[in-house]
């Protein structure tokens, strides 16, 4: 009696669990793929926190699953598992070639990607098809389930979509807190993709690509409307009148011509450590012996948004302003562009980008193709032989790019970036002896040893080029990228610096980053005190390369009488004045005061504005393309 009332309480939960047993097998089979996935693509840091945000989205494909009955809901669970199996696949042979993850900017710009698709052979593996395997050995299982189990089990449709609505809102639920969770920890990365690598450690592969189809999307609609033609044509007036000639001489037009151009952007280098010492040690001995025999632009401004070093390139190699939001690395790679790279092609200079970290990183490998880059020497191309900070140190990046640019055709324009120095400038060891003092142990510290290693390796790279005599035909354009030190650890730079009175301008005036062109013979060189920005770079080089200067946004700092820096967030400096966009406050530079807005100043806060509205209007529609 006993056992027969145990067998008829255990008769519905076992039911239930053979009705659903196709759900939680394919469940378990799901969340074994992503995480062998996961550790696949990162061995030594796949955090199980990540656990939590794959079952989210595992739970949301079985919510799908859920509205269909019988036989219908096991095919349907067969094909999410093709497609997975699929994903995964393809992700993985990607990553190996290009240390990434597939985005749908990438296979739209497919044409643009070389390597993988002749070398994909090499790039599967015999573990790969394991991936498959079970869509082979469950069949057995799923005919017998399809005519025991299946048959039985027909749901009618309000049981199934009430199923259906519990399973997705809680899928929905973990997802939305693991989203939000990064959105508040790193507000940009969601929108910028900029780490798909780290960015799918936190949020898993799934999310991962719902997070680039949603980006996409969105994006794909906003600008889905034509841009009317009187608009078009305003962009046009604006371009060609900002373009336009502004002396009738024009300082050193074409003294560069024909010389070979190499630009190096410098991780994290800010202006605060030129010429500055700790302990008696100069920070940047070497950049303080280059730039005295440089031209050097001491009131130059970094203007990144949420494409951080990604926007520091695409300004100085394009002068358009970087994207609204995210990072125009990842969502303007399909655009037509009138590039320094593209302007020097037509000079029939060879053109190569050169940088340590993996190809795939801030979606480089496409851009710079999209750019008119004829090559571009990522981390495949290096022997990676020393490592510090984030990877192949500049050390070693350095030297073999000596090499390589010493292999060149004449005339060539090499694009560097270097690494070592990226926040959060952890690698004190692999940094060097070099002594800090009070401020040993924090991140201004640990930032001072960074940056003093980086400059140590400038310094090398410098001598290197002298020494082959490769400087004597040559013009080197040096500049950071970006800030160093965050907002949040203001106090210590204050604290370094001195500064007592701490407001926006005072925080402003030390997002500052050098620029310094050096000539042959050390020609030229001075001081130049103009307030410029990272897009003023280009049109800058264009007058010295004699290229055309169409279609930038910015000046060239030696002839130009405006001098205008614009900010992405609206806030701007004419040199006289400093406008701080989220505070609607105005500056007196030389006063370090709060002045009341004028009618002029309100007229060029608009102006300004419409100005950054015209660049989006202009990557939104792809405008270059009709332009040119």
């Amino acid at each position: 009696m006993l056992l027969k009332t145990i067998g008829e309480k255990l008769k519905k939960p076992l039911h239930i669990l053979l009705n659903n047993s196709d759900i939680l097998i394919f469940f378990i089979i799901f969340f074994i793929k992503f995480a062998v996935y996961g550790k696949e693509i990162s061995p030594d840091y796949f955090d199980k926190g990540v656990y939590i945000p794959i079952i989210g989205s595992i739970l949301i494909l079985l919510s799908i699953a859920l509205l269909f009955n019988g036989e219908k809901r096991v095919k349907v669970l067969y094909i999410m598992d093709i497609v997975i199996s699929v994903i995964l696949i393809a992700d993985l042979m990607y990553f190996r070639y290009y240390k990434d993850i597939l985005t749908i900017s990438l296979l739209r710009n497919a044409k643009l990607l070389t390597g993988v698709t002749s070398s994909v052979k090499g790039l599967i593996k015999l573990q790969d098809f394991l991936f498959l395997a079970d869509i082979i050995l469950m069949r057995p299982i799923k005919r017998l389930y399809v005519n025991k189990i299946a048959k039985l089990n027909k749901q009618k449709l309000l049981l199934r979509s009430a199923k259906f609505a519990v399973i997705l809102a809680i899928g929905v639920a973990i997802n939305g807190m693991s989203l939000y969770k990064v959105s508040i920890e790193q507000p940009t990365l969601l929108t910028s993709m900029s780490n798909r690598i780290y960015l799918t450690k936190l949020i898993g592969n799934l999310n991962l690509h719902a997070v680039d189809i949603y980006n996409t999307a969105t994006n794909k609609i906003k600008n889905s409307k034509p841009l009317p033609a009187e608009k078009e044509k305003s962009i046009e007036t604006f371009l060609s009148s900002n373009n336009g000639v502004t002396v009738q001489k024009k300082n050193l037009k074409g003294v560069a011509e024909g010389k070979n151009l190499i630009v190096i952007q410098v991780e994290a280098l800010q202006q605060f450590v030129i010429d500055k010492s700790i302990n008696g040690q100069e920070i940047t001995p070497n950049l303080n012996k280059w730039l005295k025999s440089s031209l050097y632009f001491n009131n130059c401004f970094y203007q990144v948004a949420g494409g951080n070093t990604s926007d520091a390139e695409f300004m100085t190699n394009n002068s358009l302003y970087p994207a609204e939001s995210g990072a125009a690395y990842y969502m303007y790679s399909g655009n037509t562009y009138n590039s320094l790279a593209q302007s020097l092609e037509s000079k029939n200079y060879y053109t190569a980008a050169l940088h340590g970290n993996s190809e795939g990183f801030w979606n480089r490998n496409v851009m710079y193709k999209a750019e008119g880059f004829d090559d571009f020497y990522g981390q495949r191309s290096f022997t990676l032989d020393e490592n510090v900070g984030l990877g192949l140190s500049d050390k070693s990046f350095l030297t073999q790019s000596v090499e390589k640019m010493s292999q060149f055709k004449k005339p060539y324009y090499s694009f560097l970036v270097t690494l070592s120095s990226h926040f959060p400038y952890n690698d004190t060891k692999g940094y060097g002896e070099f002594n800090v003092g009070e401020y040993e142990g924090t991140l201004l510290g640990n930032y001072l040893k960074a940056i003093h290693y980086t400059d140590e390796q400038l310094g090398m790279f410098l001598q290197q080029l002298q020494a082959k005599g490769m400087d004597k035909d040559s013009i080197i354009a040096l500049y950071g990228d970006h800030f160093a030190i965050p907002k949040e650890n203001a106090d210590e730079l204050y604290k370094f610096e001195n500064v007592t009175n701490k407001n926006d301008l005072q925080w402003y005036q030390y997002q500052k980053v050098p620029l310094i062109i050096h000539f042959p013979n050390d020609e030229y060189k001075g001081v130049n005190s103009t307030y410029c920005g990272q897009m003023d770079l280009y049109p800058t080089l264009a007058n010295l390369l004699n290229l055309p200067e169409k279609n930038m946004f910015g000046n060239d700092i030696l002839n130009s009488k405006e001098q205008k820096v614009i900010f992405r967030n609206g806030s701007f400096t004419d040199g006289k004045v400093f406008y701080i966009s989220w505070t609607n406050t105005y500056y007196d530079i030389s006063t370090g005061q709060k002045i009341p807005e004028t009618t002029e100043l309100k007229e060029k806060k608009e102006q300004y504005l419409s100005e950054l509205q015209y660049s989006d209007d202009l990557l939104n529609h792809n405008l270059l393309k009709t332009m040119k």
